[in-house]
């Protein structure tokens, strides 16, 4: 008979008082690349990847099956409880934890790369999706159903934090060396000016002995093999040895930023190692490196990011400033008007700044459009190209075809069909998109357009900071804002959004405001109606295409953004956390037209705080608009007029060759 087998162990709960972040729970990270030049480490980056990216699918497939186990068993939770429905199917960290482990151990190839912790931190990655889906958060909202998602999605693996109770504990990638070993490794001792060659050479690994630091009995330290603990040359990410301890550690060299003016920014994030907690690796698409990826690591810091003494400077000016403002979101521009709050013409006077699209920014987004179009173009003609038996003939290929045939000449082949793709009676497509053959120009070229996608994106949010920060020096920390869903304007305006995101920019204004300690307020629009109104009280109804304002009873004329955004300064809350409790006192703001008079009609007229930055390349630039060309845009066959268009002149009307309707080049006024 054979002898039962134990039950497997599992580690139990730690005795030791559980580590908690600082007071502060501040954090930060920095982003460091990594110079990899040698393609065997490159290889077996690429293994980690793969090796992750199953384990993360394969543990997201489990989840995604117990998830709907979980919400058909309606009857079951109300009899038992839904804690007892989720603990019967395995629905905590636990138990995906443990799922991870199975498919580790199941698949044996998976254990020459990846190591028993990275499978866990990825499945507790996984818990954490689940867990927003099953759990509603402080609005009452629930994220979808887990999705697995693709390969070339994939591009963070999660590091494990280090101990902070026990000392020298890292459980998967660490980030070994010292600032100032890196400095003295590539400035020759410091006789030489900082320079990283493009090639890095990867540190070697510590040889020797090292003391240990504890006395022995003759009073003398001890020593011990050296690790990397005792490295302090250049800086490294190291994944020490991994599951195959034959094939030695994995060792990438950093590249820190060298340029001008970055020395204070590396020194805050790299001088202290105490702060280091955790290291993420991640992959960038990258058409040009060997692979078609780049690799970083992500540092995560215990404290505070890096903010330059200017800026603190400029949030601490904004903190004194005692002003009231308000802002207006548009498709095209973005609006502000402050004034003192005190409503002391004494105190200050009012100012106004309009956030638009610069001539220069103008001109690079229609370049870049074109490289869009041109690569999307090349895209579809590879594909056709590589799958000839899913297209048609166009008119004018079949047309050619015809008269060949009827001079009696040689069939000819199409190399790239131009007719519409083969499909069902029901019009969906008889062979699926992702079944397509394609080539290697193809997934270079598409490599390519992810890349532009990403650097555009974060470009915006590099010119939104700086935009954002300008307005509050201008107008002050103390800003409200109408509540609107700017994702309902895309289905009529999504290429003009796209090009000047008012989103981002009023996102970006949010946290800048409480940066400087003031706040962002949300009113609603329902019990407001800024746009609806004038300063004197008096309801004025205008249309989208109506962009001034003319209010018969006091006379006022000016801008409508710049009149609805003068409005926001006087909106008032119930409970300031609750948009639908505000509320227009027009008693304040009848008083500030009566007392500004004259300023004030000037600041609804035209922008009066002109742009201090210059943003290198394209940028938003808060200047006034007079007289200025906006971005072309078509929808469809028939223009649809922005909300900001007031008289649309067509500069080829009366020209030979022009045709109405086809992309015509407007000027706004």
């Amino acid at each position: 008979m054979r002898a039962a087998q134990t039950q497997r162990r599992f580690r139990g709960r730690n005795r030791a008082p559980k580590w908690k972040k600082p007071d502060d729970g501040m954090v930060s990270v920095m982003v460091l690349p990594l110079a990899v030049t040698d393609p065997a480490d490159l290889a077996r980056l690429g293994k980690l990847f793969g090796a992750m990216w199953n384990i993360k699918r394969a543990v997201k497939r489990d989840a995604r099956a117990r998830v709907d186990a979980y919400w058909t068993a309606f009857h079951e939770r109300e009899e038992r409880g839904a804690k007892a429905v989720r603990q019967r199917l395995g629905l905590s960290r636990e138990a995906l934890e443990r799922c991870a482990y199975k498919h580790l151990e199941d698949a044996g190839h998976l254990k020459h790369h990846v190591s028993k912790a990275l499978a866990m931190h990825m499945a507790d990655e996984v818990w954490n999706g689940v867990q927003r889906h099953l759990f509603a958060d402080a609005t009452g909202k629930r994220h979808g159903r887990p999705k697995t998602g693709r390969w070339y999605h994939f591009t963070r693996i999660p590091g494990r934090a280090r101990s902070h109770t026990i000392e020298r504990k890292w459980e998967t990638f660490r980030l070994v060396g010292s600032l100032h070993g890196h400095l003295m490794a590539y400035t020759d001792s410091g006789q030489h000016t900082f320079a990283q060659p493009r090639r890095m050479r990867v540190p070697a690994a510590p040889s020797g002995v090292a003391p240990t630091g504890n006395a022995t009995v003759s009073g003398k330290p001890g020593t011990r093999k050296a690790t990397w603990w005792d490295h302090a040359g250049p800086l490294a990410v190291v994944f020490a040895g991994g599951p195959d301890g034959n094939r030695g550690d994995l060792v990438l060299p950093v590249r820190i930023p060298q340029q001008p003016g970055q020395w204070a920014r590396v020194e805050h994030f790299l001088a202290n190692p105490g702060r280091w907690h955790k290291v993420d690796l991640v992959r960038r698409r990258k058409a040009s490196a060997p692979g078609g990826w780049v690799y970083e690591a992500h540092l995560l810091n215990l404290g505070p990011g890096y903010t330059a003494p200017a800026v603190r400077q400029m949030r601490q000016q904004a903190a004194e400033m005692d002003r009231i403002g308000g802002v207006d979101g548009n498709v095209s521009n973005v609006s502000i008007v402050s004034l003192p709050a005190t409503l002391d013409p004494a105190d200050g006077k009012p100012q106004s700044t309009e956030i638009t699209l610069s001539p220069q920014e103008r001109a690079l987004l229609e370049q870049q459009a074109k490289k869009r179009r041109g690569r999307a173009r090349a895209l579809e003609r590879s594909r056709r190209a590589t799958n000839t038996a899913q297209y048609g003939l166009s008119k004018k290929q079949t047309r050619r075809a015809e008269d060949r045939a009827a001079k009696g000449l040689k069939v000819k082949a199409v190399a790239v069909p131009g007719g519409a793709r083969a499909t069902r009676v029901d019009g969906v497509p008889k062979q699926a998109f992702r079944r397509d053959r394609i080539s290697y120009g193809y997934r270079e070229l598409r490599a390519r357009q992810a890349e532009a996608a990403a650097s555009a994106a974060e470009h915006r949010r590099h010119r939104a900071r700086p935009v954002a920060r300008q307005i509050i020096a201008a107008h002050g920390p103390t800003l409200v804002v109408e509540d609107c869903d700017i994702r309902t304007w895309y289905r009529l305006w999504g290429k003009r959004l796209s090009q000047t995101t008012p989103g981002l920019l009023i996102s970006t204004l949010e946290r800048e405001c409480q940066a400087a300690g003031g706040r962002l307020v949300r009113a609603s629009t329902w019990s407001t109606a800024l746009s609806q109104h004038c300063l004197c009280g008096e309801r004025v109804k205008k249309t989208l295409r109506d962009r001034e304002h003319k209010c018969t009873a006091c006379g006022l004329t000016g801008k409508r953004d710049l009149v609805s955004a003068a409005l926001a300064a006087f909106v008032r809350f119930t409970d300031v956390d609750d948009p639908k409790t505000a509320y227009l006192d027009t008693a304040a703001s009848r008083h500030a037209q009566i007392v500004f008079a004259q300023g004030l009609e000037e600041a609804l007229r035209e922008s009066t705080a002109p742009s201090q930055i210059t943003v290198r390349g394209a940028g938003h630039a808060a200047v006034p608009r007079q007289c200025e060309t906006s971005a072309p845009r078509t929808a469809g066959r028939r223009s649809r007029a922005t909300p900001d268009e007031t008289r649309l002149v067509r500069d080829h009307a009366g020209k030979p060759g022009h045709r109405p309707g086809r992309n015509p080049q407007l000027t706004l006024w």
